[in-house]
């Protein structure tokens, strides 16, 4: 850790507790952290998972009124929320799903109060969340909602590549509808935005995928490049921003013209992801963009059939800490300078 960054408070959430969530957790407590992590959730289902797993934890209650101090091997803090039934691990229980939301909403609530310097979430499974009739599109749209955010982005990044989405958990069909010059506009600033703030590109260069294939063949296979994508790229590029496109999908993502790129705008979800996912899978974070707070989270599922196994790789978890605790230095120091 630099001599600038300080002992950070990191909220992390578990996720669905059948699902590896809590099993990553207690993996990465293994080595410690120079920061000090605090899990939000049902502090009895992370001791079980422990014994489960064969791994050493010790479980501190979070004291917000003492000072942040970094977790050593084998140790992790917890804000208390509990369980509604019994969890059987590797077995998805709709009774559970008021307890996914309410660590989420715990979680931001006390971010958005300044108790913690950014969040981090491991995996819920939306399906379960909806089955106990509770509306569920995703992380991304809860958190936008409970921050009150006008808008957010959704971007995943890994080394080498950041692909932020003009759409997120959209039917394919709805898609082209959703490629609006409002839409448009507000993703492109907010990832402008975020990118000067969070990461410090005072100039950030990106690539706009178009939404046909061959980004329209010049109107001969759709419109929407012509009629809405290529209009607001130059608004923007009139503003002196650097935006390339819209370029093909299936040759924007070479190192051609990824080589001088910060990051690539994706008009929908399965356009961007999968080549961001073969690039770094297990090394990748999903980064929420537009929130007065800091969210990340992994780049993967609950993978049920993992559980218990000891076999679950913690690398996007461990990433998504890593990528959590570097934004919240770079903010506090940019309001110091």
């Amino acid at each position: 850790m630099s001599a600038q960054a300080k002992v950070l408070r990191l909220a992390i959430t578990p996720g669905e507790p059948a699902g590896i969530g809590p099993d990553l957790c207690i993996q990465i407590a293994q080595a410690g952290s120079e920061h000090q992590l605090v899990l939000i959730c049902d502090p009895e289902l992370i001791v079980d998972r422990a014994q489960l797993l064969g791994l050493p934890i010790k479980l501190h209650e979070f004291d917000p009124d003492l000072a942040a101090k970094p977790c050593s091997p084998g140790e992790l803090y917890y804000m208390g929320t509990a369980l509604n039934a019994d969890v059987v691990p590797g077995q998805l229980d709709p009774l559970n799903a008021v307890y996914v939301l309410n660590s989420l909403r715990l979680a931001i609530d006390a971010t958005l109060g300044g108790m913690f310097d950014a969040i981090v979430t491991a995996p819920v499974h939306k399906g379960v969340i909806n089955d106990a009739g509770i509306l569920f599109s995703g992380h991304t749209e809860f958190l936008e909602e409970r921050c009150g955010a006008n808008k957010v982005v959704m971007m995943l990044a890994t080394e080498g590549l950041r692909v932020a989405l003009a759409t997120t958990h959209l039917p394919l069909k709805d898609v082209p509808g959703a490629i609006t010059t409002e839409r448009l506009e507000s993703v492109i600033q907010i990832t402008l935005d975020e990118l000067r703030l969070n990461f410090g590109i005072d100039r950030p260069r990106i690539l706009v995928a178009g939404l046909n294939p061959h980004a329209g063949e010049s109107g001969h296979m759709g419109r929407e490049e012509i009629d809405t994508i290529i209009p607001v790229m130059e608004r923007f590029r009139a503003h002196g921003e650097r935006l390339i496109g819209p370029l093909p999908a299936d040759t924007l993502f070479t190192e051609h013209h990824l080589k001088n790129a910060d990051a690539v705008l994706a008009m929908y979800h399965d356009q961007g992801l999968p080549v961001l996912k073969y690039k770094g899978f297990g090394r990748a974070v999903n980064i929420t963009l537009g929130l007065p707070i800091i969210r990340t989270s992994v780049d993967h599922g609950t993978a049920l059939d993992l559980v218990g196994s000891a076999k679950a790789d913690s690398g996007s978890l461990l990433t998504a800490i890593n990528c959590a605790a570097e934004m919240a230095n770079y903010r506090s120091q940019m309001k110091q300078a």
